[in-house]
């Protein structure tokens, strides 16, 4: 899989490699799927990683790792969507704002989860080319996976705060594709948390006719 790290094509004086662009454009599609509410997200998710992975593995032990614990993720939140019991009435998957106690959770996970990446990061040189942002990177996303696959609306926010990061990260580091992509990114967000925050309040509007 060694032609997944070749240059594809040259933008902006900036070389784009074929896993760059093919594993953050199947990324893009999964978020547009998730914005959707389609299950089909979590193959797509786990599709990317499979193909960082490929492009990784046996030159970048630490990125090739992280994809493996997005594929693990991805399979469970695949199975999460899957299991009905985060259905709403008409059988699309119900979304929800986190309660403040889930928000406190995945806020010190991320905090906790950065602290021991990045500090891994550092110990280990080989892991990461840029230890503290990835492993903020790195965290926010999988917390961010996490909250979709809970169906909370807060999936959206921890992914702009993802976002910003990434996108001068990826810009500064050559990976011009990835920073593009980012930006891209952060429009679905902001379109999908709009679809997800007003579908969210209709769900919580009592029923015509009940008592308020």
């Amino acid at each position: 899989m060694n032609w997944l790290n070749t240059v594809a094509f040259t933008a902006f004086d900036q070389p784009i490699k074929w896993s760059d662009m093919i594993g953050n454009t199947i990324g893009l599609i999964a978020l547009a799927l998730g914005w959707r509410r389609s299950i089909l997200t979590w193959p797509a998710q786990f599709l990317s990683g499979v193909i960082l992975f490929a492009a990784f593995a046996g030159h970048l032990t630490g990125s090739a790792g992280k994809q493996v614990v997005v594929m693990a993720v991805a399979a469970w939140g695949w199975w999460q969507w899957n299991r009905g019991s985060r259905r709403a009435g008409d059988g699309s998957i119900a979304v929800r704002f986190a309660t403040w106690r889930e928000r406190g959770l995945m806020a010190g996970g991320a905090l906790l989860g950065t602290l021991a990446v990045g500090g891994l990061f550092t110990a280990y040189p080989s892991l990461s080319w840029d230890p503290w942002p990835d492993a903020y990177i790195f965290v926010g996303t999988l917390v961010a996976m996490y909250a979709q696959a809970r169906g909370m609306v807060e999936f959206w926010f921890a992914w702009l705060l993802v976002d910003l990061v990434g996108v001068p990260l990826n810009f500064a580091n050559g990976y011009a594709f990835s920073g593009f992509v980012y930006v891209i990114y952060g429009a679905l967000v902001l379109w999908g948390l709009r679809d997800w925050w007003l579908r969210s309040r209709a769900s919580e509007s009592p029923l015509e006719g009940a008592p308020a």
